[in-house]
């Protein structure tokens, strides 16, 4: 499945594995989660009361649409966090997260 992004010049960076939803994608050094997710589907998540497709809003940290968590539990912003050789993000809520 092609992405939402398409890069136009590859960042001169290694190359970083991580899993998304449990499949394996590739991003660069420097990216954040929302531009990893983007080049590697068509969206960043379902949305919770509509499940329409979301793909955040402001881009930059400001509007709450792009929370994901991390294996560890940590909810984090795609925005504004930056990838990690190995890193685990999970889009939709975990099993275990109360609620």
């Amino acid at each position: 499945m092609s992405g939402r992004l398409v890069r136009a010049i590859m960042p001169d960076g290694p190359p970083l594995r991580l899993l998304l939803d449990g499949a394996e994608v590739m991003a660069c050094a420097g990216d954040s989660v929302l531009v990893a997710v983007l080049t590697a589907r068509g969206a960043l998540r379902r949305h919770e009361f509509s499940d329409e497709a979301r793909a955040g809003f402001c881009l930059m940290g400001a509007c709450q649409d792009c929370w994901v968590w991390l294996a560890d539990g940590q909810r984090v912003r795609a925005c504004t966090t930056l990838v990690a050789e190995g890193m685990h993000v999970l889009t939709g809520t975990p099993a275990e997260f109360p609620g």
